[in-house]
């Protein structure tokens, strides 16, 4: 199986910690060169000394920026690529705050569509050319299970996830044919501040125990447990290997079996 991913230079956002921080250690560990984006200075740089190096050549760095900021970002990935051209895109950031859809102020599906969507699509235009001439490119965005089953309370959330979705499966088709790929990775309930974050809303919200939220969690994932950030990084990292070139336009849910649906 070809999953070497020596001379690739992986971009990873969010990578200060939970889902994109695993990532950025997978994708390191199969041999690519890996910069890592947060708005976290300090994070980042303590990131990239303890990234793995498989080869003598591999070399990490970090880019800060913040999502919400599409005009610094875009300028920041189109400088990166301009010196280190990319050939893989793992878009990851955090979700919007948790709500009712009928509660939520438009204002907040503006700076939700801006940090996911916009943001997403500045970073693509930077980077497809150079995945256009080398003739390999991987895009893998980390979403959300809400695109094939919407989650109750996470209103705005729901909403711009099925925008990336529906963005990423556009995309997929028009870029097949240069040999770049674009995939969505759906994690279910994993061990990350976001995770914790949901927990405590809804304990607060709802009156109850954390230990009586977490047990209603589980009671819905067939596995019985809580992903680890690992779990999830482990299938992004693989989306970008040259093992999973005719992999194209899927949303790949990794939630130990709680999404009911079929597609």
């Amino acid at each position: 199986m070809q999953l070497d991913l020596s001379h690739k230079h992986a971009l990873v956002c969010g990578a200060s910690q939970g889902i994109g921080r695993a990532t950025a250690m997978e994708l390191a560990a199969l041999g690519a060169d890996v910069t890592v984006l947060a708005r976290s200075h300090d994070a980042l740089n303590a990131l990239v000394q303890v990234l793995p190096r498989t080869h003598q050549t591999q070399t990490h760095r970090a880019l800060v920026a913040d999502m919400l900021d599409t005009d610094v970002l875009a300028e920041r990935v189109d400088d990166l690529a301009g010196h280190h051209p990319v050939q893989i895109l793992v878009g990851n950031s955090g979700g919007p705050p948790a709500g009712a859809v009928h509660s939520a102020d438009p204002e907040a599906f503006e700076a939700a569509f801006r940090q996911h969507l916009i943001a997403a699509q500045v970073m693509q235009q930077a980077l497809v050319p150079g995945m256009r001439a080398a003739r390999y490119g991987r895009i893998v965005n980390i979403i959300s299970t809400s695109v094939k089953e919407p989650i109750a309370g996470l209103g705005v959330s729901n909403t711009v996830r099925a925008a990336v979705a529906s963005w990423a499966k556009t995309l997929a088709g028009e870029l097949a044919a240069d040999g770049i790929t674009v995939n969505n990775v759906l994690p279910g309930y994993t061990r990350t501040a976001r995770l914790e974050g949901l927990i405590k809303a809804r304990s607060e919200s709802g009156g109850k125990s954390r230990e009586q939220v977490e047990a209603g969690m589980l009671a819905q994932v067939p596995a019985a447990r809580f992903a680890e950030p690992e779990e999830v990084a482990s299938v992004a990292a693989f989306l970008c290997t040259p093992a999973a070139g005719y992999v194209n336009g899927t949303s790949l849910a990794v939630d130990g079996g709680r999404t009911r649906s079929l597609s």
